[in-house]
C-alpha cells in the first residue's frame, strides 16, 4: 500500500468513477460525517460517477439509492444493486438470487444464527437484520462489546461449516448462500447502469474500502484505495489496496475525493490553456 499522496497526477486525473464501502470508510465511529457526505456531493458535481458498495441491508440501500448523491448501491455484499431514476421516479432493483431462493435461505439463516449465538457468547444478530433480503449479519462490535479476533474467526468458521459464504467487515460477519460477492454484482451494476466495461476501465475506477470483505474489490482495481484504518486488518485481508490515505474513515474518504477532484481540475485547466 502506497501513500495516496504519491499517486501520479496523471493517474488521479484519469479516474472517472469512485466506488466506496460505507461502514468505517464513509463513516467514522458509526456516524456519517459532513465531510464524507460533502465529498460524495462534490465528486458528483465534478462529473464523477459514484456508487456505494456495502454490506448493509436492502432497506438501507433503498434509501441511499434514492436520497444520496450516488448513481446506485450494491448491497448485502453483492446480493443486489439498487439504482434510482429520478426523472422516471422509479427504483431499479436487481438481485443475484430469485425471490423463492431468498425466502428459502432465510429459514437456513435462522438455524445458523441459533448455532452462532449458542457457540459464541457475546455475538448477536445485527440490529439491521430485519431490513435484509439475502444474508445473515452477525454483530461482533457495532451494538455489542467487541469480541476477540478468535471469536470473529469462529463465527466465520460456523458459517462455512454450514456451507455458506462468509465475509468479515469492520462490524459484522455476513454469511449467505450463493456464489456472488461485492465484485460480481459491481460488474453487473457497471454494465447495466453505468454502461461501463469493468475489465477495460478498471484502471480508471477507484474503489475505497477498509476491511476484509472489500478484498475482491481491492484485488481487482489497480487503483483501489484504503482509508487508514484498513491497517487494523493488516495480515487478515486476502488482497490489499494499492493506495492508502493518511486519515481514517470518512475523513480518509474526503482526502481521496479532494485528491481526485484537484487532479481533474488541474487537467481541465491544462486542456483549456
Amino acid at each position: 500500500m502506497k501513500p495516496l499522496a504519491s499517486m501520479p497526477r496523471e493517474t488521479a486525473a484519469s479516474i472517472h468513477t469512485v466506488m466506496a464501502d460505507i461502514d468505517d470508510t464513509l463513516t467514522s465511529d458509526g456516524r456519517l460525517p459532513a465531510s464524507a457526505y460533502s465529498a460524495l456531493e462534490r465528486l458528483k458535481e465534478a462529473g464523477f460517477r459514484v456508487a456505494a458498495i456495502t454490506g448493509r441491508p436492502a432497506g438501507w440501500c433503498d434509501m441511499i439509492a434514492r436520497f444520496w448523491p450516488v448513481d446506485g448501491v450494491v448491497g448485502e455484499n453483492g446480493a443486489f444493486y439498487y439504482a434510482y431514476d429520478g426523472t422516471a421516479r422509479k427504483m431499479r432493483r436487481v438481485f443475484a438470487a430469485s425471490d423463492v431462493v431468498r425466502r428459502n435461505n432465510k429459514l437456513r439463516y435462522e438455524q445458523i444464527a441459533a448455532r452462532i449465538l449458542s457457540e459464541v457468547p457475546g455475538a448477536a444478530v445485527s440490529a439491521d437484520q430485519a431490513f435484509r433480503e439475502a444474508d445473515l449479519a452477525i454483530d461482533f462490535c457495532e451494538d455489542v462489546p467487541a469480541l476477540t479476533s478468535e471469536d470473529v474467526d469462529r463465527i466465520k468458521a460456523i458459517f462455512e461449516e454450514e456451507g455458506a459464504v462468509a465475509k468479515v467487515s469492520s462490524i459484522h460477519v455476513n454469511g449467505w448462500y450463493g456464489s456472488y460477492d461485492k465484485l460480481t454484482m459491481t460488474r453487473r451494476f457497471a454494465d447495466e447502469v453505468l454502461k461501463l466495461d469493468l475489465d477495460g476501465e478498471k484502471d480508471r475506477i477507484v474503489f475505497c474500502g477498509d476491511s476484509p470483505n472489500d478484498a475482491p474489490m481491492f484485488g481487482f482495481f489497480p487503483n483501489a484505495c484504503g482509508v487508514a484504518n484498513v491497517l487494523d486488518f493488516k495480515g487478515r485481508i486476502d488482497a490489499e489496496p494499492g493506495w492508502i490515505t493518511t486519515a481514517r474513515g470518512g475523513e480518509g474518504f474526503a482526502e481521496l475525493a479532494n485528491a481526485l477532484i484537484a487532479a481533474r481540475n488541474v487537467s481541465d485547466r491544462r486542456m483549456s490553456a
